[in-house]
């Protein structure tokens, strides 16, 4: 009876020892927390003067990223939420941290309409300023004044990325052209004069 019993034992152990746990260890989920690097678009701040119009998602992303690394001065982010799907990135933070570190004079001001996503699933941006919460600034439009409809970054005194629609990837970048970015600067400016510190956000920093 025991030699009947034993290797319908030792099988029974040996199906439960390969069941699941092993396989899950080396799923491609391991690998998701460290996305590719993305590569910044092929243009130069202040010096590129074509207006560079996109359509799809990568290429916002690497006119973003390419702003945000030739930066020197100051980079202003107004967004409706802190697009994941645009800033939420390894590369995106990299750059700003590149950026801020590399001077005690720059600044990142990022003005949001709504900060609810980004305080409910996290972002990397927030995280930073957590970090160099003496360089990061990020508020919130105040809900009884005007804000701007469309999506914007705005980088030194010379580049800016715009996307008319944010709901949409369309939109275009200069990476030369002043008289433009003052005029963003401008109303970015004035949202932020009527802007609010929002206490989800600063409950999260803490």
């Amino acid at each position: 009876m025991s030699d009947e019993h034993t290797p319908d034992g030792e099988e029974l152990d040996l199906i439960k020892f390969e069941s699941p746990g092993r396989f899950t260890l080396h799923n491609p989920e391991s690998e998701l927390p460290t996305p590719a690097t993305w590569e910044p678009a092929p243009f130069v701040l202040g010096v590129e003067q074509a207006l560079q119009r996109f359509s799809l998602a990568d290429q916002a992303r690497a006119h973003a990223l390419a702003l945000m690394q030739q930066a020197s001065l100051t980079l202003c982010l107004y967004s409706p939420d802190l697009e994941p799907w645009l800033y939420h990135h390894s590369s995106i933070q990299q750059a700003c941290t590149q950026f801020l570190l590399g001077n005690r004079n720059r600044r990142l001001r990022i003005l949001l309409r709504d900060s609810n996503r980004a305080v409910r699933d996290g972002h990397r941006l927030i995280a930073l300023s957590r970090k160099l919460s003496s360089y990061v600034q990020i508020r919130r439009c105040h809900p009884n004044y005007p804000a701007p409809e469309s999506a914007f970054l705005l980088a030194d005194d010379q580049g800016l990325l715009m996307r008319p629609e944010p709901d949409q990837f369309a939109g275009y970048a200069k990476y030369q052209d002043p008289a433009h970015v003052r005029q963003l600067r401008r109303l970015f400016d004035q949202t932020w004069d009527t802007s609010i510190t929002d206490p989800d956000l600063r409950s999260f920093l803490l």
